[in-house]
C-alpha cells in the first residue's frame, strides 16, 4: 500500500537526525506520539504568544509578554548564594531589571555586554514597584530581530522537551518538505473552500500571525484536518472492500438452542434485540465474512444478543468465543452465559491467565477437541497454545480496549471466523458511522421491560458526613452500594480522592466487615475474592475505581456514589450509573462534586441528572465538547486524530465520508493519477493505521 515518494523519505527518518534532538529528547517526544519528523509536521500549535515589538514595557500589564529594544546597563552578580543575578536595562520609557537565578556570570556578560543594545522578550513583573523580567525568553542583538516572531506559536509539550527544543525540531521537519506535491483534492473543492495547497497549509499552520490563524475554521487548519479525516475514511472504505472480497463461511443455525433460551427468559426480548439478532443471523448465513459492531446503551441487553449469536455458531456445528478486557468482566460473562444456558447440552468454559497448569491443559485439550462449545476469556484466548476445533464466531466485548492486532489474533483461531464487536458506550449514530465505517452497525436503543429508572442526585462533597450517615441507614435496611473514586493512591500532583483512603474512612464509619475494596492494581485472586464477598452479600459496600465500570452485575446493589464526579467523562458516569437499578429495588446514583463547578462541569452533571438516555447524553456531550472527547478519556472507542479532534463537529467527518465514497466508487483501487496522490496522502497521514486496516482481513 505504501506510496511513499523518495522526496518524502527524510520525513520518515529517525528524530535524532534533526538538529537539537538527541536520544533522550527523542524518547521524551514519544510520549506525545512523535517518532519521526513527519509526526512533528502534524503537531500543531495549541496557542500563540504576542511578541510584537513595543516602545516600552509600560505598554503591557504585569504578567504579559513584552518585547522591547533596550540599552544594557550595569551587571550585579549575587552577593550571596541563592540571590539572583541582576542586569539593569533601559528602554525608551523606563528602566527595569533582567533577573537570572543560577546563571553563569561569564555567559550573561557575553549575552548582554554593558553598553550594547539588545532586543529582550519575556514576561513582565512588578516587584516593590519596580519592573523586572525574570529569565527572558529572548536576548538578541538588534540586527537579529527576525528571530523573534511577532506572534509566536505555543506547542503542547511534555517532560524533557522545552518550547525552544520543540520549535527547533519542528523548523527542522518543515525544512525537509519537498518543493512541490501533487494535489490530491478536487481542484473545485480547493477553490470552493479557499484552501492553500498541502505544503503551504503546513507552513501556515506552524506560523500563525494571530489568534484567528489558530481557529478551527482557519483555511490552513481546516484543510489539514480534512486531509486527516479523508485519509481515515478512505482507509475504512478500502478495508471494507478488502473484507467483502474475502470468502467467508456460512453458519446457518437450526434455532433449537436459541428457542430453549428464549422460552426460559422471564421477559420477552425487545424489538431492538430481535432486530439486531436478525441482522447478525443474516450475516452469519452468508458466504461473506461478518464484521459487525453491536452498540447498546447500559442495560440494553447486549449479552443476550451475543449469546444467541454464539448459539447460532454452535447449532451450525462450530464453536464460539467471547473475549473481554479483564478477568473480572470475563468471569461475569461466564456466570451470565451459564445462567442463560440453563440445561442446554453445551459446555461453556473460561480460559483465563489465572488458570492453574493442570486446569489449563485440560481446558485447552477440550477446546481443541471441540468439547467446549463456547470459550469465554481475556487475552489468554489468543495465546499460541490455545486452539479451537472449529471457531465460527468471535465476539469481542468493550472492543476499544483491545488493539486491532489482538482482535485479529483471536479471529485467526478459526478460518474465516465471523467477528462481532460490542461496545456499551453510546456513540452518536452519525459519528459511529464515520468512525467505524468498516463495520456494519447494529444498535440496541431500547431497554428490557421492567427496568426501573435510576434517580440521580448532585451533592456537594461538603455533605460527605451526611452522605455516609444515609449510607449507614441504607445498609441497615439490607441495601448494597458502590462507592467509586478516581485514584488508587493519594497524589501530591492531583487533587482527587484516593480509593484506598476512602475505603479506610468508610470502614471506620461503617465497620471493617462491611466494606470491600477493588482496584486495577490488586492481584487477580484478591480482586475476585473481594468481588465475590460483595456479590454474595457478605460486604455491603464496594469501594472501587472504574474497574467496575462495565460488566459487574450485582442485582441487590441499589446505590452508586461517584466521588469527584466532575473529574469523570460523561460516558464513564453513565456507565457507572448503569451498575445499579438491575434488581427490584429503587436505585439511586449520587454524584459527589467539589464546589465550585465550572459552567461546563455544571452543565454536564445536570445533563446526567436529567436523563438516562445514553444516546442523548452522547449527542449533548458532542455539542458541549466536540467529538474529540465525546466518550471521555477512558472510554474512547473512536480513532484519535492529531489535527481533526476539534474539527469533527464542524461537519468535516460527514463531508469526508461522502467524498471518500465518491472517490472509491470511481476508482476502487486508487489507480488513477489522483488515486496515486491519495495513496501518498494515506501514507503521510498514518501509514501504520493504513497497513493495519488493510491487513485486518
Amino acid at each position: 500500500m505504501s506510496a511513499r515518494a523518495p522526496a518524502f523519505f527524510p520525513l520518515f527518518a529517525d528524530l535524532e537526525t534533526l538538529k537539537g534532538v538527541g536520544p533522550k529528547t527523542a524518547e521524551a517526544m514519544g510520549a506525545l506520539g512523535i517518532t519521526t519528523p513527519r509526526d512533528l509536521l502534524f503537531h500543531l500549535p495549541s496557542g500563540g504568544q504576542d511578541r510584537r515589538l513595543r516602545a516600552s514595557v509600560q505598554e503591557v500589564s504585569p504578567g504579559m509578554i513584552a518585547t522591547v529594544e533596550v540599552e544594557i546597563g550595569a551587571h550585579h552578580p549575587p552577593a550571596k548564594s541563592g540571590r539572583p543575578y541582576r542586569i539593569e536595562v533601559q528602554d525608551s520609557g523606563v528602566s527595569f531589571t533582567l533577573i537570572y537565578f543560577h546563571a553563569r556570570g561569564a555567559y550573561l556578560r557575553d549575552l548582554a555586554p554593558p553598553g550594547s543594545r539588545r532586543l529582550v522578550s519575556g514576561k513582565m513583573e512588578i516587584f516593590d514597584g519596580i519592573y523586572q523580567m525574570p529569565h527572558p525568553d529572548h536576548v538578541l542583538p538588534v540586527e537579529n530581530s527576525a528571530q523573534i516572531p511577532a506572534f509566536e506559536p505555543i506547542y503542547p509539550l511534555t517532560a524533557g522537551v522545552s518550547a525552544r527544543v520543540m520549535s527547533t525540531a519542528i523548523a527542522g521537519a518543515l525544512a525537509r518538505l519537498p518543493e512541490d506535491v501533487a494535489e490530491w483534492h478536487d481542484p473545485a473543492l480547493v477553490a470552493r473552500e479557499h484552501w492553500p495547497d498541502w505544503i503551504a497549509a503546513l507552513r501556515a499552520a506552524h506560523a500563525p500571525s494571530g489568534e484567528s490563524d489558530l481557529a478551527q475554521d482557519a483555511p490552513a487548519r481546516r484543510r489539514l484536518a480534512y486531509d486527516e479525516v479523508l485519509a481515515h475514511q478512505l482507509m475504512l472504505g478500502l478495508a471494507r472492500a478488502d473484507r467483502a472480497a474475502q470468502p467467508g463461511r456460512a453458519s446457518q443455525g437450526s434455532g433449537v438452542l436459541q428457542d430453549q433460551v428464549l422460552a426460559a427468559l422471564p421477559f420477552a426480548p425487545t424489538g431492538a434485540q430481535r432486530r439486531a439478532l436478525a441482522e447478525i443471523a443474516a450475516d452469519l448465513a452468508t458466504g461473506s465474512r461478518m464484521y459487525r459492531l453491536l452498540q447498546g446503551d447500559v442495560g440494553a441487553g447486549k449479552t443476550l444478543v451475543a449469546f444467541l449469536a454464539l448459539l447460532i455458531a454452535v447449532e451450525a456445528g462450530g464453536q464460539g468465543a467471547l473475549m473481554a478486557p479483564t478477568e473480572l468482566l470475563a468471569r461475569q460473562h461466564l456466570a451470565s452465559l451459564r445462567q442463560m444456558a440453563g440445561d442446554l447440552p453445551i459446555r461453556i468454559e473460561a480460559i483465563l491467565g489465572a488458570d492453574g497448569a493442570v486446569e489449563r491443559r485440560e481446558k485447552r485439550a477440550a477446546l481443541a477437541a471441540g468439547e467446549i462449545h463456547i470459550a469465554v476469556g481475556t487475552h489468554a484466548l489468543f495465546q499460541k497454545d490455545v486452539g479451537f476445533a472449529d471457531l465460527r464466531l468471535a465476539v469481542i466485548d468493550e472492543q476499544h480496549r483491545f488493539g486491532v492486532r489482538e482482535r485479529l489474533r483471536l479471529a485467526e483461531k478459526g478460518p474465516q471466523a465471523d467477528i462481532l464487536v460490542m461496545t456499551a458506550t453510546p456513540i452518536p449514530r452519525s459519528l459511529a458511522l464515520s468512525a467505524f465505517g468498516d463495520m456494519d452497525l447494529s444498535v440496541l436503543d431500547e431497554k428490557p421491560p421492567g427496568r426501573k429508572p435510576v434517580r440521580t442526585a448532585l451533592v456537594s462533597d461538603a455533605r460527605l458526613e451526611e452522605m455516609t450517615s444515609h449510607l449507614k441507614g441504607a445498609i441497615a435496611r439490607g441495601q448494597q452500594a458502590y462507592w467509586v473514586c478516581p485514584l488508587v493512591q493519594e497524589s501530591d500532583l492531583v487533587d482527587l480522592v484516593a480509593v484506598e483512603d476512602r475505603a479506610r474512612s468508610l470502614r471506620a464509619a461503617l465497620g471493617t466487615d462491611q466494606v470491600a475494596l477493588v482496584h486495577g492494581q490488586m492481584p487477580s485472586e484478591e480482586k475476585e475474592a473481594e468481588m465475590a464477598a460483595f456479590r454474595e452479600g457478605r460486604r455491603a459496600v464496594l469501594v472501587a475505581t472504574t474497574v467496575i465500570e462495565v460488566g459487574v452485575d450485582v442485582p441487590n446493589a441499589s446505590i452508586m456514589v461517584i466521588e469527584r464526579a466532575e473529574s469523570f467523562g460523561l460516558a464513564q458516569l453513565h456507565q457507572l450509573r448503569g451498575r445499579v437499578g438491575r434488581g427490584g429495588a429503587e436505585a439511586t446514583c449520587v454524584l459527589l462534586y467539589r464546589a465550585p463547578l465550572s459552567d461546563t462541569g455544571e452543565r454536564r452533571l445536570k445533563l446526567l441528572r436529567d436523563t438516562e438516555d445514553g444516546f442523548r447524553i452522547a449527542e449533548e456531550d458532542l455539542a458541549i465538547r466536540g467529538a474529540g472527547d465525546v466518550l471521555g478519556t477512558a472510554q474512547s472507542g473512536l480513532p484519535r486524530f492529531r489535527m481533526a479532534d476539534a474539527e469533527r463537529q464542524s461537519g468535516l467527518m460527514a463531508m469526508a465520508r461522502r467524498d471518500a465514497a465518491a472517490i472509491l466508487a470511481r476508482d476502487p483501487q486508487l489507480e488513477s493519477p489522483r488515486g496515486h496522490a491519495l495513496r501518498l496522502l494515506l501514507d503521510l497521514m498514518d501509514q501504520a493505521r493504513a497497513l493495519t486496516y488493510l491487513n485486518a482481513g
